[in-house]
């Protein structure tokens, strides 16, 4: 690694660690609310610039596998959509960037970040950190999604602190809103992994249908709130089950039906369950293998769900978001026999 670049990770590290142990006391004396809620955002250095970590808070309802849910493992249909990397929030009071202000003025070799800091918010554009403005709106600052931290998109939110009167909402195509929350719901959708139940379940048998269903109790809707405390932004993203994909892993194949696509049944389940009286019947859902894989190893059958998207909000505000998949792969091996028994 670069001296260069060892130097400003050590200067970032530095920084940070100055504001948590130095500035955190003095703050953070209005940090909460009269509920316990955090008013304030954690300050953090990026650069030459002066960022917060998120204060957005997420809660889950109607989780399709409180097992082991797989938050955040969508995959968007729209290969041109991704959720937010970063936007502005309110983060910081006017005695907030003051302490911060003093806290890294007061540490050799940082003073001259310090005096950048003082120069803007002491005299600059604002006079003296906007202190005679205490309690009547905030310094939003840009924070980065945690998920998001390395898309190159994460760099855009490069300004500095800057002031919004409360109740405004700024002139500034990033901060965050209603629809912003929503796409970070995104990120934490809780998702059950797509586990088939196929019959046979063992070998499957060249020319003998494959029946594959997925538990109608396990896949359902499934929403995410995110919110921001002591603001008025709240947003509710859900994701409902549409229907199942299947792709056999080789062109060997015969699928049922010939899309590939298996509905979500009026009950919620996906396929049928495989019994002897529909020995005789094609599966709803399911594949035909059509050769061994005594040569060429098992098949990776792939089966992948996918999840409409879509979101509502406090100010009435709501609407469609690409949708999603998440999908499992397992792996199938082929016998041919000359006698054909379940």
């Amino acid at each position: 690694m670069p001296a260069v670049t060892r130097a400003n990770r050590a200067l970032v590290l530095l920084v940070t660690a100055v504001i948590a142990a130095q500035a955190a006391p003095a703050a953070y004396a209005d940090r909460t609310s009269s509920k316990g809620d955090s008013v304030y955002a954690t300050g953090k250095t990026k650069g030459k610039n002066l960022t917060a970590e998120t204060r957005i808070r997420v809660s889950v309802s109607g989780s399709s596998s409180p097992s082991s849910p797989k938050k955040g493992g969508l995959s968007s249909s729209d290969v041109n959509w991704t959720p937010p990397a970063c936007w502005y929030e309110p983060a910081f009071s006017p005695k907030q960037i003051k302490s911060l202000t003093e806290a890294i003025s007061s540490v050799p070799f940082l003073n001259f970040f310090g005096a950048m800091l003082k120069a803007r918010y002491d005299g600059g554009e604002y006079k003296n950190y906007n202190l005679d403005k205490q309690g009547k709106g905030m310094f939003w600052a840009a924070v980065v999604n945690p998920k998001r931290k390395d898309d190159p998109k994460a760099n855009s939110c490069d300004k500095p602190p800057f002031w919004v009167d409360e109740n405004d909402t700024p002139d500034e195509p990033l901060a965050v809103s209603p629809k912003v929350l929503a796409e970070y719901a995104y990120d934490e959708l809780p998702v059950p992994d797509t586990d088939i139940t196929m019959s046979p379940d063992g070998k499957q048998t060249v020319n003998l249908d494959t029946w594959i269903w997925l538990n109608k109790a396990k896949f359902k809707p499934v929403s995410v709130t995110a919110s921001l405390p002591n603001t008025n932004l709240s947003a509710t993203t859900t994701a409902t089950p549409v229907a199942l994909t299947l792709e056999p892993g080789t062109a060997d194949a015969e699928l049922h039906p010939s899309s590939g696509e298996c509905p979500i049944n009026k009950d919620g389940s996906i396929g049928t369950p495989y019994s002897a009286d529909k020995k005789n019947q094609t599966p709803p859902c399911g594949i035909t293998y059509l050769r061994s894989t005594n040569n060429t190893g098992p098949h990776h059958l792939k089966a992948t769900l996918t999840w409409n998207i879509s979101w509502t909000s406090t100010n009435a505000q709501g609407g469609d978001l690409p949708d999603g998949a998440f999908g499992t792969t397992t792996d199938v091996t082929v016998q041919e026999v000359q006698a054909i028994n379940r």
